[in-house]
Order: C-alpha cells, then sequence, then structure tokens
C-alpha cells in the first residue's frame, strides 16, 4: 500500500485517523497505531511481518540486557545481528555475483525477496541500541512502544530515518492539536503534489527517453532525461517525506525534516548538508565521527570519507554502480574539502550552483542505470557522441505534450522556490484544495508510479 493510492487515502488512513481519535490515552493510540502499522506493512509483504516482528523482539530483549550489564559485547552482538539481517536478505546475491565472476564455483543465487523499507528500519534500530548504550536516551520497557517506534506506518518504508532521540518523549506522552493537525495535512497535501502531480509525470519522461537507444536521443534526450531523473527522485523521495512528516504531526510526532532545496546547493558539501538529511546524520553520527571525523590525521580524515561514502552508496543497493555513486561523491567531497577550500569562496554564488546542478545530475546518471554499458552510453551521448539526438522520435513519445511539459517546468520551478505551509491562509489553504482534488483526479486515471526509495 502506498500512499497515492485510494486505498490509503480514502479507506486505511480515515479508518486509523477514526480509531486513533477515538482514544483518549497515549498507552491506547500506540496500540493502535501498532496494529494499523503492521496491516499497513502486511498489506504488501504478509510473510514479512513476522521477520520484522523477530528483529524487533531480538533488539527489545538484548537491548534491555545490554543496558542492564553495560556490556559492549552485547552492543556488538546486536550490531551484527541487525546489519547480518539486512546482508542476508539485501546483499546475499550481490556477494554470490562477485564470488562467481572472481571464481569458478558458480554458485546458484539464493531466491530471497527484498522486504520493503528494510535499510530504514534496520537503521531505526541501530540508532536506538547504540543511543541506549550511550546513554543518550532510556531503554524502552514496553514491547509494543519500541515495536510502535520501529513499524509506525508514515516512515516505516521510505523515512525519514527517525531517531529514537527524536521521538522518545512523544512516544511515551504526546499531544495531539487542531493547529497541529492542520499543519499536518497541509504538509501532507504538498507532498502528495509533488509526488503525484510532478515525480510521476517527469518520470514517464525519463523513462520514455531511457527505454530508447542513446544513438536515437542523442545530446539533447540525454539532458532532458537526466534532469527529468533527477527531478524525479527528488519530488518522489521529498514528497514521501513531506507526507511523512506531515502525518506525524496530525499524531503528535514531529519528525525531522529530511530536505532543505537541496537544488539551491552552491557546492556538494551543501548539498549532502540539504539531502536526505537523516541519512546524512546517520552515518556522520554512528560512523564518520566514531571512526575519529576530522579529529584525526588528514590520511585518516581520507579514509573515513572514503568508508562513509562507500557505505552509503551501498546502502542504496546491492549494485557496482551505487558504490561508484557513492565514491563519486567522497571524490568531490575530498576535493572540496583539500584543494578547493580556499578557492570556493572567491568563486561567484550563481557559478557554484551551476556547477554543484551539473555535477550533482551526473551523479544520478551513475545512481539510475545498474547496467554499467547502458549507463556510459548515456555519457556518450551527454559529450556528444551520438549527436543532438533524433527530435521527431522523442516528439513522438510523448513528451512534449502540455501536461509533461508542464510538469517538468513546475518541477523546475518548484525545486528552486521556498514553499512555506506552516501558517494558514484563505489563499495558500484554497490553492491545497486545488492540488488535492488535481491529485485525485491523476491517480484515478492512472498515473501512479511506484516510489523510488521502496526498493531501498
Amino acid at each position: 500500500m502506498v500512499f497515492s493510492s485510494t486505498t490509503f487515502l480514502f479507506l486505511f488512513f480515515p479508518l486509523f485517523l477514526i480509531c486513533y481519535f477515538l482514544a483518549k490515552k497515549t498507552k491506547t493510540r500506540n496500540i493502535i497505531l501498532l496494529i494499523f502499522s503492521l496491516l499497513f506493512y502486511a498489506w504488501g509483504e504478509p510473510f514479512y511481518i513476522f521477520l520484522i516482528l523477530f528483529s524487533i523482539i531480538v533488539n527489545y530483549y538484548l537491548t534491555i540486557l545490554m543496558d542492564k550489564k553495560n556490556s559492549k559485547l552485547l552492543l556488538w552482538i546486536i550490531i551484527a545481528f541487525d546489519l547480518g539481517m539486512l546482508f542476508v536478505f539485501k546483499y546475499s546475491n550481490f556477494l554470490i555475483d562477485i564470488l562467481n565472476s572472481l571464481t569458478n564455483l558458480n554458485i546458484r543465487s539464493v531466491n530471497i525477496v527484498l522486504p520493503i523499507g528494510i535499510s530504514f528500519y534496520t537503521f531505526q534500530m541501530l540508532s536506538y541500541v547504540i543511543d541506549v548504550y550511550r546513554k543518550d536516551v532510556k531503554v524502552q520497557k514496553k514491547l509494543s512502544y519500541l515495536a510502535c517506534y520501529i513499524v509506525a506506518f508514515p516512515q516505516l518504508i521510505a523515512g525519514p530515518i527517525v531517531r529514537y532521540i527524536t521521538v522518545e518523549r512523544e512516544l511515551n506522552n504526546r499531544k495531539s492539536t487542531w493547529e497541529g493537525f492542520a499543519k499536518g495535512i497541509r504538509r501532507f497535501i504538498v507532498g502528495l503534489s509533488k509526488k503525484v502531480l510532478i515525480a510521476n509525470n517527469v518520470a514517464f519522461i525519463a523513462d520514455q527517453i531511457f527505454n530508447q537507444s542513446a544513438t536515437t536521443y542523442g545530446f539533447i534526450g540525454a539532458v532532458v532525461g537526466m534532469v527529468a531523473y533527477s527531478l524525479q527522485i527528488y519530488f518522489d523521495f521529498s514528497g514521501y517525506s513531506d507526507m511523512a512528516i506531515g502525518m506525524g504531526h496530525m499524531l503528535g510526532f514531529t519528525y525531522d525534516e529530511n530536505f532543505n532545496k537541496p537544488y539551491l546547493a552552491t557546492s556538494v558539501t551543501d548539498f549532502w548538508r540539504r539531502w536526505h538529511i537523516s541519512l546524512s546524520t546517520f552515518f556522520r553520527d554512528y560512523v564518520y565521527i566514531p571512526l575519529g571525523g576530522n579529529r584525526v590525521s588528514k590520511i585518516k580524515q581520507i579514509r573515513n570519507i572514503l568508508i562513509v561514502w562507500s557505505l552509503t552508496g551501498l546502502w542504496h543497493g546491492a549494485s557496482y554502480n551505487f558504490i561508484l555513486w557513492g565514491l563519486y561523491y567522497a571524490a568531490f567531497l575530498l576535493i572540496e574539502k583539500y584543494l578547493l577550500k580556499n578557492i570556493l569562496d572567491k568563486i561567484p554564488s550563481l557559478l557554484k550552483h551551476i556547477i554543484t546542478l551539473i555535477i550533482v545530475n551526473i551523479g544520478w546518471v551513475i545512481f539510475r542505470f545498474t547496467d554499467i554499458n547502458e549507463m556510459f552510453n548515456v555519457f556518450g551521448a551527454l559529450i556528444g557522441k551520438f549527436g543532438l539526438g533524433n527530435l521527431g522520435s522523442l516528439y513522438f513519445t510523448g513528451i512534449l505534450s502540455v501536461r509533461f511539459v508542464l510538469a517538468f517546468v513546475l518541477g523546475t520551478l518548484v525545486s528552486i522556490i521556498p514553499i512555506k505551509v506552516e501558517k494558514s491562509s484563505k489563499t495558500l489553504d484554497l490553492i491545497l484544495i486545488i492540488l488535492f482534488i488535481l491529485s485525485i483526479i491523476f491517480i484515478l486515471v492512472g498515473s501512479y508510479n511506484p516510489f523510488i526509495y521502496y526498493r531501498f
């Protein structure tokens, strides 16, 4: 089940809200949230509901024991368990492919379906366990409360990665207000509109172009397809985060922001302060800083950055292109940190912005194509290897229709224009109502597209 579906919007979520607000006590509301969250997850993957429950139970009891004994050994056992589960279900076949390519073993691939959202909920469990060990939070003695934190459906499937310290107080005692509920509705509609009206439509442009041969779409097609995909992944993922944050407000939770106008960044470093903030801060606090961060020698700093960005790439998927994507960003971050440190301040902001956008857009090409040959074909088209492209062929794909051109232009503008919906006004509310109606129409006519980050 996805947020941008009629089943969720007109059946699951309204029924949940009725049950949730009929309950007055936080304890009862947590149980209702837990039950509905398990139903939400089981809707698409009934078998893997047992996997996530098993993981929660193991983390719950071992963390209580770890806290009681203040045992570092138990901490590492829990970390090994959580990462082991992630490895088995996400990276087993990737490892088998590597071994087969290096040897003559011919190991057969295992028939494992990737559980939806496993990367997100694994990192949430790890943040809880590590923060308990560090004494940053108190160990949760109620199993249902910990389960509620892990599987809460607003952020279960595709984030943001909500750290336990963020919701510890609200999990035990929170208040829902009309003001917070209205704020949440506005934020949810913004996210839904991003997903349905922009992401889904620019996705059509990117798919129609990249499903053709590079010799057909050429330079112009490669540029349009690259930018369309950049818009798609931003509005797809930030739209999901907006909906999650909005539902959190409705229920009395305050989730941290996950995006801050990343396409306004003036450096790669700045971009990663703005993009998928919850993931960046996770790796900073739980990997980079424990490795020594910036407090060690330059060689070790470089090592730390390479480790963090290799893991960041690998987190996104079991494929060489994701590792390459992570190292691509590691290289630019190192260049900015050590080679351009004193030069960047002297470059005009507009030029820095343009350069950053070019770097980011090229990065998304690496991110999109798991087939390395296809990836290099796109790069070949971008440097003019296949000419300007067959514009007639591009026209007949339908990407130049008013609907898709409008989505492309609107996405470009919205990605760089700040939009605030925290404070209500009659004009804003009217616009949001229109956007909601338009979103429903687009959903009903079948413009649905799965969330990109569901596969992570």
